[in-house]
């Protein structure tokens, strides 16, 4: 399917998603729809492992969501970008600048220490988002699946036992560390935390956003963590958002329910 409005940003590009149900690739859609941009979107479903069906394997190697084709007016075939920051910082180069704080201020351009603030801030959270953040939460749905493991009723006191012995020698403590961080981090943004760089949208809440709504309900954001769970609120009542998430209800069959709000 393809998106509307059309927008004079376009530059005449066709821009394809190639989405995965339960994905990051949600966070693509919805920087398209704060881009005003329009695009094909091709769904895939997860197989009853959960994993990504070997379709994907045919764009990209590794077979993972997000995945992007852009292809440029004129051009013969499509650019192939993979991996959510490189997606989120290309799309924002070229079609929204204004999603990327200016990196230099007037007269120190190029210098080593030069950069403004806000840009060190966003190139930080850019990558911590999946280089730090995701990274813990991964090993979480890891080690609920060890904890919920289909094995006979004898072995699941010991699936359970390690399962419980990792979240508290480990998962926990680094869940509860990095969302202290996150809380502090954010309460210091301007206007109290409306968003985490600057006053405005920038790449920094696209990939953060995804995270901290796979957080919602293991790091009891609402009990404990309330700028955090405000944010994730308030972006979630974004225009864009709402129709990035009918988008995807739309071309995948299924209501789009974000990791905040489902059931576990």
């Amino acid at each position: 399917m393809s998106s509307a409005p059309t927008s004079a940003n376009q530059q005449g590009a066709k821009i394809t998603v190639y989405w995965l149900d339960k994905s990051r690739a949600q966070r693509i859609l919805w920087l398209l729809e704060e881009l005003n941009l329009e695009y094909e979107l091709k769904t895939y479903k997860r197989g009853e492992d959960k994993l990504a069906p070997p379709e994907l394997k045919e764009v990209h190697p590794l077979g993972k969501s997000p995945i992007v084709g852009i292809q440029a007016a004129g051009a013969e075939k499509p650019l192939i970008l993979a991996e959510s920051a490189t997606i989120v910082e290309y799309l924002a180069e070229h079609f929204g600048s204004y999603l990327m704080p200016k990196k230099y201020p007037e007269g120190k351009e190029g210098t080593i220490g030069g950069e403004t603030e806000e840009w060190l801030k966003y190139q930080y959270l850019m990558h911590y988002a999946e280089g730090s953040l995701m990274t813990i939460l991964i090993l979480t749905l890891v080690i609920n699946n060890i904890r919920n493991a289909p094995v006979p009723f004898f072995l699941k006191p010991i699936t359970r036992g390690i399962a419980s012995k990792i979240d508290e020698s480990f998962i926990n403590k680094e869940i509860d560390t990095h969302m202290t961080f996150l809380e502090e981090y954010l309460a210091k943004s301007p206007n109290d935390g409306e968003f985490w760089v600057g006053s405005s949208l920038t790449g920094a809440d696209i990939m953060m956003l995804f995270c901290l709504e796979g957080a919602t309900q293991r790091a009891k954001l609402e009990e404990k963590y309330p700028k955090l769970y405000a944010y994730v609120r308030r972006m979630q009542t974004r225009e864009a958002y709402k129709r990035a998430a009918d988008k995807a209800t739309e071309a995948n069959g299924e209501k789009y329910v974000p990791y905040s709000d489902i059931k576990m």
